[in-house]
């Protein structure tokens, strides 16, 4: 059996989110409005890029009339995305119990990341493809015990294949599809077919209605070609993806602390945490257009080991630092790259 180590609930903003308070979710809508307020004081125009899919680059048709009119309606888009995605996932990741006791750290974590790079505040497709992604992990993680796992399989086949008509390299994402079935189950070829049967899904219905509609023609498949990715040239921006860096790390660490204490269920949804971020970190090698946006997809697995990262030290010193350290970056960031 788990036991949990009683944390005192300081009055400073991570002591705030470490408690499992309904109040919270109010509160992190607050801190997501404050650190994304130059996000509304300068919106973007999200351009399509060319690994884009047809589902986004409609939906960036239908909101250019508004948008050229109204462009902070783009703002507000993003916000929704981006604050829905962190209470999804933060409920999802103690729904797991991957951490020593449910709390908001990862939410938190979540909108603060997010917000140290403008880009990833900007509407895009990784970052529609985000709220997807993460009930894909969930999805895969509670198949451990799953009784219905060909039908839950079949969904996170489908989910997978509908997000590639949002961003086209998403499909690498079958990858945590066929990590999670080793991990979590044992060999059964039909689960496998069933699986990919839900990828192949979605676009047998899409080949049909461009057969059908007569648009075979004029019909291009997205694609993908293996490149180097752009990374940023700021000083500022640099520096504030060595902080990230460091703190995912002081996370790790803390998770693999205490990884043995916990439940085979909450390692092995650990160990798709892990994995999710490799294939995240790899996605944009495989893209045939370069935008930094790209990298958000990170910023899901990232949140879960800096939430720990905020969680577990002892001395509560180091999360109030480092939480407010991160702040710190965001402000100077919003002012010197704006």
């Amino acid at each position: 059996m788990c036991t949990f180590a009683v944390h005192k609930t300081d009055p400073y903003v991570t002591g705030t989110f470490k408690a499992n308070n309904p109040y919270n979710t109010f509160l992190l809508l607050v801190y997501g409005l404050l650190l994304k307020l130059p996000v509304f004081l300068h919106p973007t125009i999200p351009i399509p890029q060319q690994t884009d899919g047809f589902l986004f680059k409609t939906l960036l048709a239908q909101l250019a009339p508004l948008g050229r009119n109204v462009p902070v309606i783009y703002s507000f888009i993003s916000f929704i995305f981006l604050y829905t995605q962190a209470i999804t996932f933060n409920k999802l990741a103690n729904d797991q119990r991957l951490m020593q006791k449910p709390n908001y750290l990862a939410g938190m974590a979540y909108l603060l990341i997010t917000s140290l790079f403008k880009e990833w505040n900007v509407l895009s497709a990784p970052l529609i493809v985000n709220t997807l992604l993460i009930w894909v992990w969930a999805s895969m993680s509670g198949l451990y015990n799953n009784k219905n796992a060909r039908s839950a399989l079949f969904n996170i086949g489908i989910i997978i294949g509908i997000s590639t008509f949002f961003y086209f390299p998403s499909i690498a994402f079958a990858i945590l599809i066929i990590v999670g079935l080793t991990l979590t189950r044992p060999f059964k070829l039909a689960e496998w077919l069933i699986a990919l049967l839900g990828i192949i899904t979605p676009y047998y219905f899409l080949l049909s209605y461009v057969f059908l509609a007569d648009k075979w023609k004029g019909y291009k498949l997205p694609g993908f070609s293996v490149s180097l990715p752009v990374f940023y040239k700021s000083y500022w921006a640099s520096a504030a993806m060595i902080i990230v860096l460091f703190a995912t790390v002081i996370g790790i660490f803390y998770v693999q602390q205490n990884f043995r204490r916990q439940l085979v269920q909450t390692r092995k949804s650990w160990t798709l945490v892990f994995l999710y971020l490799i294939v995240a970190i790899f996605i944009p090698f495989i893209n045939t257009a370069h935008s930094f946006e790209y990298w958000i997809l990170c910023a899901v697995p990232l949140s879960a080991f800096v939430g720990s990262a905020f969680l577990y030290p002892q001395k509560k010193w180091f999360p109030l630092l480092l939480h407010w350290l991160m702040v710190g970056f965001v402000i100077a960031f919003s002012y010197f790259e704006q």
